[in-house]
């Protein structure tokens, strides 16, 4: 009787639910300019889900924003999404989603994409102003108990392509800053945060302005940071 109660417990649909890979959607779509590293970011993400059990799908079609469709994703990644990438319609699903608890991650230029749509600018927790031409910088990790940031040094001296903003929400946990004296082009002073995580409207939001140069997406330090974003917002402390 046991084991017939263990074998009809194995096959019942509660079970395989609890059982099943969360999935992620990447959505690269772009309306200003593309970023060459999508090519190396999106494969590079499908092999992080292939060895943390996780599965990846990914897009540049916006119709894919539909109530139904993003009921399947445990969290949607902007991979160096620019300009105006949702129609209003579009909009009003992913915020839906968000509500319902879903989560989202950012990177790099998901913080230069809708800035007629004030919900994502919250969403993302910044937007895009400019740069100064691609330079090694010191990163100060200020938080390195995060899922994200605990494999870290303190500081973290790094090339890459590093963003002013013309706007930054004040409800962000900040991860990592930089610092401004060490490269040219700063233009946010002392608090220039460079990732942060945040509980938003209902959901999970991380974001990292790293990851412009092809080269991020074969260094572990920055794979296992962008990981630990993807595995908060899907849900995982």
């Amino acid at each position: 009787m046991k084991k017939l109660l263990i074998i009809c417990l194995l096959l019942s649909p509660i079970f395989l639910y609890a059982k099943a890979k969360p999935k992620v959607l990447i959505f690269c779509k772009t309306a200003g300019f593309h970023h060459n590293s999508i090519a190396v970011g999106v494969p590079a993400i499908m092999k992080l889900g292939q060895e943390n059990n996780f599965d990846v799908d990914s897009t540049t079609d916006a119709q894919k924003f539909t109530t139904a469709n993003l009921k399947q994703y445990a969290a949607v990644i902007f991979l160096s999404t620019t300009g105006n990438v949702l129609d209003d319609t579009q909009q009003t699903a992913f915020e839906q989603y968000i509500k319902a608890g879903g989560g989202f991650v950012g990177v790099h230029a998901a913080t230069d994409t809708e800035y007629d749509w004030p919900w994502y600018g919250k969403l993302v927790g910044a937007y895009f102003k400019s740069h100064p031409k691609q330079q090694e910088a010191t990163l100060n990790v200020v938080d390195r108990n995060f899922i994200a940031t605990k494999h870290l040094p303190e500081t973290w001296k790094r090339w890459d392509e590093w963003y002013n903003y013309k706007w930054i929400a004040d409800d962000l946990h900040v991860l990592i800053k930089i610092d401004e004296k060490s490269y040219t082009g700063g233009e946010n002073g002392d608090n220039h945060p460079m990732a942060w995580y945040h509980s938003f409207d209902g959901g999970r939001a991380f974001y990292t302005e790293l990851g412009h140069t092809d080269e991020s997406y074969a260094d572990p330090l920055y794979l296992k940071h962008l990981l630990g974003g993807i595995q908060y917002a899907i849900g995982k402390k």
